[in-house]
């Protein structure tokens, strides 16, 4: 069964590129991303900052393009690994492995397989 893990984050929280913390961050990163293409990953993205985000409604017709994520929570969509495993568990098992999962969210949805 395919899962997808999304990584919620506050980008207040995460470590900074270049400093010592955010270096250990991309290395923890880079380790699980070892791990978890061995287990089945089938793709997975880190995505760019929220205030690069814009959202786009569709209300009586016309197109509304809004600067923002759809929804304004303390935690952000941070990227998603999309794994194919054996059962809940072992996603589960997986999720708490994302290094992200330390200081933020990861929320783990099964995929709906369409026929």
């Amino acid at each position: 069964m395919r899962y997808v893990l999304l990584i919620y984050t506050n980008e207040a929280d995460r470590p900074a590129w270049g400093t010592p913390e955010g270096d250990a961050e991309a290395k923890a990163y880079e380790e699980f991303h070892g791990e978890i293409t061995r287990r089945g990953l089938q793709s997975g993205e880190p995505l760019l900052r929220v205030a690069e985000a814009k959202s786009v409604r569709v209300r009586d017709g016309k197109a509304q393009v809004s600067d923002g994520p759809a929804v304004q929570t303390p935690e952000q969509l941070g990227g998603y690994y999309l794994v194919d495993g054996k059962d809940l568990d072992e996603a589960l098992e997986l999720a708490a492995k994302v290094p992200g999962a330390r200081y933020g969210t990861i929320e783990v949805r099964p995929v709906l397989e369409l026929t």
